[in-house]
C-alpha cells in the first residue's frame, strides 16, 4: 500500500483545525451552546412579536361591539394561532435558550451533553413555526377551534388544520430532544463537588421540567395522531357516530395541557430565584425546600387535568377529587412566593430592572394563583367557564409569570451575554409602562367575565364595551412597549458601558451563580458567602 505523502496529512490537520465556519453557516452549523440559546432567544422574541400582532388584531377587532376588521371565522383562526404561537413558540423557546446559555455554565460544563442533536432541536424549530403559521393560507384556513382543537370541530376544518398537527409534532418533537439533552447534562456532567441539592435553583427547576416535558410531549402527540387518523383514514376515535367519544379527547390533551402550564412557569421560578437573592444581597431562604416544592408541583401538575373539563358533565366524585387536587397546588406554591419574600425580608434590597421585573412578577403572580383558586371551586367554574374571567386568569399566570420572568432573567444577564450594561433608565421604563398597561388590559377582563362575556366571539353586546375599549388600549400600549425592550437589547449588543467582572454594583460576595443552597449561619450575623 502506497505511504500516504507527508505533506497531504500535515495539510489535512491544518484543515481540519482552521476551519471554522462564519457568517450564516457558523449559526446553522453550530454546536456551542452560548451559540445555540442564542438562537433560541432571537426565535422566540420574533415568535412573540408574530403572535402579539395576531392579539393585537383580535383587539382591534374588539375594541367596539359589531364587526369591524375580520370576519368571525378568521378570528377564531386568531385566536388559535396566537395561542400556539406564543405557547410553544416563544415562552418554551425562550426558556430553552435560557437553558442553553446558563446551565452548562452553572454547573461547570463544558457545553451541552449532545451537542449537535441540541443544534438539531433548535433547526426545527423555524419549519414548525412556517408550517403553523402558513396553515393560515391553506383551503380552509387555520383551525379555528382555539389552541386546544377539539373534535368535532377540529375533524371538519380543511387542510391547513393537518399543518397544524404536523407542526406540533415537529415542536413536540424538539422540545422532547432538548429535553433529554438537558437531563442528560444536569445528571452527568455537573463539576466534581456539586451534589444535586448544591446546584443552582434555575437549573434543579429546568431538571424538573425536562422530566415534565418527556412525560407529556409523547401524549401530545398521540394525541394530534389520533385526530390526523380521524380526519384522513377513517377511524372514530372522537366521533361519536361512529362509537368514539370527543370527550377523550379533552382527557387525553389536557393530561399533556395541564402540565404544560407549568412546564411554562417551573423555569420562571428558577430564574425568579436567581435574580431575588442577588439584588437582596442574601442567599436564597429555604433552598431545600425550594426543591421540594418544585418537585410537587410537577408531581400534583399530572393528577388535576379534568379541572379544565368540570363541565364536561363529569361525576361528583371526579369533580371533587380534581377540585381539591388543584387546590392543594397552591401549598407548594405558596411555599415558593413566601420563601422569595424571606429573602427580600430585610435584605439590603436594590431596585436594578430585573428585580423590578421580579417584583413584578411575584404580585402579579399571586393574582394570577387566586383567581386560579377561583377557578377549582366547582360551582363557580360552572358559572365562568369559557368567559373571560378564565382569560384574565391565565394571561396573569402566563403573561405576568412566564414573560416577566423572561425579561428578569434577559436584563439579569444581559451583561455576561453581551459584555455590555444595558440602558437602565430604559429597562425600568420597559418595566413600568409593561407593569401599567398589562394590567389595564387584562384586570378589566375579570369584570367582563364575571358579567358573562363569553371567549372566542368578535362580536358583544353592548354592556360590555366600556371594559373591551380599556382592554383593547391597554393590549396595544404593551405591544408597543415590547418595541423599547427589543431596542434596548439592541442598543446593549452594539455597544454601551463594559460590563464590569461583577456587575450588579453591591454584590461584593456574589458571583454570577449565587450559590442558591444558603451557606449555615444562625441570622444573627451575616452569612459568609465563598
Amino acid at each position: 500500500m502506497a505511504a500516504i505523502p507527508d505533506h497531504d496529512v500535515v495539510h489535512g490537520a491544518d484543515h481540519a483545525h482552521d476551519h471554522h465556519p462564519t457568517g450564516l453557516m457558523r449559526w446553522l452549523t453550530t454546536t456551542n451552546h452560548k451559540d445555540i440559546g442564542t438562537l433560541y432567544l432571537w426565535f422566540s422574541f420574533i415568535m412573540f412579536l408574530t403572535g402579539g400582532v395576531m392579539a393585537l388584531t383580535i383587539r382591534a377587532e374588539l375594541f367596539q361591539p359589531g364587526l369591524q376588521i375580520v370576519n368571525p371565522e378568521f378570528f377564531n383562526q386568531l385566536t388559535t394561532m396566537h395561542g400556539l404561537v406564543m405557547v410553544f413558540g416563544a415562552i418554551m423557546p425562550a426558556f430553552v435558550g435560557f437553558a442553553n446559555w446558563q446551565i452548562p455554565m452553572m454547573i461547570g460544563a463544558p457545553d451541552m451533553a449532545f451537542a449537535r442533536m441540541n443544534n438539531w432541536s433548535f433547526w426545527l424549530l423555524p419549519p414548525a413555526a412556517l408550517l403553523l403559521i402558513t396553515s393560515f393560507f391553506a383551503p380552509g384556513g387555520a383551525a379555528a377551534g382555539g389552541w386546544t382543537f377539539y373534535p368535532p370541530l377540529s375533524v371538519q376544518m380543511g387542510i391547513g388544520m393537518d399543518m397544524m398537527i404536523f407542526a406540533i409534532h415537529i415542536l413536540g418533537a424538539s422540545s422532547i430532544m432538548g429535553s433529554i439533552n438537558i437531563i442528560t447534562t444536569i445528571l452527568n456532567m455537573r463539576a466534581p463537588g456539586m451534589t444535586l441539592m448544591k446546584m443552582p435553583m434555575f437549573v434543579w427547576t429546568w431538571l424538573i421540567t425536562a422530566y415534565l416535558l418527556v412525560l407529556v410531549m409523547p401524549v401530545l402527540a398521540g394525541v394530534v395522531t389520533m385526530l390526523l387518523t380521524d380526519r384522513n383514514f377513517g377511524t372514530n376515535f372522537f366521533n361519536a357516530a361512529g362509537g368514539g367519544d370527543p370527550v377523550l379527547f379533552q382527557h387525553v390533551f389536557w393530561f399533556f395541557g395541564h402540565p404544560e402550564v407549568y412546564i411554562m412557569i417551573l423555569p420562571s421560578f428558577g430564574i425568579i430565584s436567581e435574580v431575588i437573592p442577588a439584588f437582596s444581597r442574601k442567599p436564597l431562604f429555604g433552598y431545600s425546600s425550594m426543591v421540594y416544592a418544585t418537585a410537587s408541583i410537577a408531581i400534583l401538575s399530572c393528577i388535576v387535568w379534568a379541572h379544565h373539563m368540570f363541565t364536561a358533565g363529569m361525576p361528583v366524585v371526579g369533580q371533587l377529587f380534581f377540585m381539591y387536587g388543584t387546590m392543594l397546588i397552591a401549598v407548594p406554591t405558596g411555599v415558593k412566593v413566601f420563601n422569595w419574600t424571606a429573602t427580600m425580608w430585610r435584605g439590603s434590597m436594590t431596585f436594578e430592572t430585573p428585580m423590578l421585573f421580579s417584583i413584578g412578577f411575584i404580585f402579579l403572580f399571586v393574582i394570577g394563583g387566586f383567581s386560579g383558586v377561583v377557578c377549582a371551586i366547582v360551582p363557580i367554574d360552572v358559572q365562568v367557564q369559557d368567559t373571560y374571567y378564565v382569560i384574565a386568569h391565565f394571561h396573569y399566570v402566563l403573561v405576568s409569570g412566564s414573560l416577566f420572568a423572561i425579561f428578569a432573567g434577559a436584563y439579569y444577564w444581559l451583561p455576561k451575554w453581551t459584555g455590555h450594561m444595558y440602558d437602565e433608565t430604559l429597562g425600568k421604563w420597559h418595566f413600568w409602562l409593561s407593569m401599567f398597561f398589562f394590567n389595564l388590559t387584562f384586570f378589566v377582563q375579570h369584570f367582563l367575565g364575571l358579567a358573562g362575556m363569553p371567549r372566542r366571539i368578535p362580536d358583544y353586546a353592548l354592556q360590555f364595551a366600556d371594559f373591551n375599549m380599556i382592554s383593547s388600549i391597554g393590549a396595544f400600549g404593551f405591544g408597543m412597549t415590547q418595541l423599547l425592550f427589543l431596542y434596548v437589547v439592541l442598543k446593549c449588543i452594539r455597544g454601551g458601558a463594559k460590563a464590569p467582572q461583577k456587575p450588579w454594583e453591591g454584590a461584593k460576595t456574589l458571583e454570577w451563580t449565587l450559590p442558591s443552597p444558603p451557606p449555615y449561619h444562625t441570622f444573627e450575623t451575616p452569612p459568609v458567602v465563598k
